[in-house]
């Protein structure tokens, strides 16, 4: 893969979605390049956020952090406009989703703090590259997402359950998948939970309370990683005045490289 890699494709698929060309979800876009999670947060509660995403890091393992009103992360690629280059946001007020527009440019304060969290799009190319087999790309869907009854440790206002997304797995390749993932510490890393979804609170696995289901064919196990759409669930409970995330499956792509993140 790494001799394949195309360089230029991460920056050509953050053009596209500013230019209102791409509005769907980002998985299989410019393979080998890290895909990020967003949350944006008003300057006055970004220090409580900042210390919510330290306390949780499987579920928000940080990226980067922008300044704040700076709609850039050089950190992350060159010409980087975080109000424009996700295909589609979720704008929230109070607490509840009022937009889902594919461009916030009109929505940007001076006072808005960008948080980039890692997602699983790394480690799937890697388990991909191991010969394991990842459902929702095979269906063409989004990856199931679920909110779950674990708590995520409070870090002053934020609070809120876990999301997990699934990939059903037979055993062997279930254990094979642990092996792999848990060298990406920086995006998600190890599962958080295998087998019987009631255990951590999902009542039905075919209806997935983010994303699409995917068939869970006979032999195999559900098989579940901390989510960076945590946030989402976290600004339902705490109910901040505004915030912008990304819909889900619909994410930053950068100019990191997915090698980069595995540790040894």
């Amino acid at each position: 893969m790494t001799q394949s890699l195309d360089l230029g494709a991460a920056h050509r698929v953050r053009l596209d979605a500013r230019a209102g060309k791409l509005t769907g979800p980002t998985a299989n876009l410019a393979p080998g390049h890290v895909q990020a999670n967003l949350a944006i947060l008003p300057a006055d509660v970004a220090n409580d956020f900042l210390r919510f995403c330290q306390r949780n890091p499987k579920p928000c393992p940080l990226l980067a952090v922008s300044e704040p009103g700076d709609p850039s992360l050089p950190a992350l690629g060159k010409d980087i406009d975080v109000r424009s280059d996700i295909p589609r946001y979720r704008v929230w007020r109070d607490g509840h989703l009022v937009d889902e527009p594919t461009d916030v440019r009109a929505l940007w304060r001076d006072d808005l703090v960008a948080f980039l969290i890692g997602c699983s799009f790394s480690f799937e190319e890697a388990m991909i590259d191991n010969g394991l087999p990842v459902r929702h790309i095979e269906q063409g869907c989004n990856v199931p997402m679920y909110r779950t009854s674990i708590a995520t440790e409070p870090a002053g206002p934020f609070h809120g359950p876990l999301v997990v997304s699934m990939r059903p797995l037979k055993a062997a390749d279930a254990i094979r998948a642990i092996q792999v993932t848990s060298r990406f510490p920086s995006v998600h890393g190890a599962p958080v939970h295998l087998g019987d979804p009631s255990l951590i609170g999902i009542r039905d696995i075919h209806q997935p309370d983010y994303g699409d289901a995917v068939e869970i064919r006979p032999g195999e196990i559900p098989v579940f990683w901390a989510c960076g759409v945590t946030p989402q669930s976290v600004v339902a409970a705490v109910q901040p005045e505004f915030c912008i995330t990304h819909a889900p499956g619909h994410m930053l792509v950068t100019d990191l490289l997915n090698s980069r993140m595995a540790v040894l």
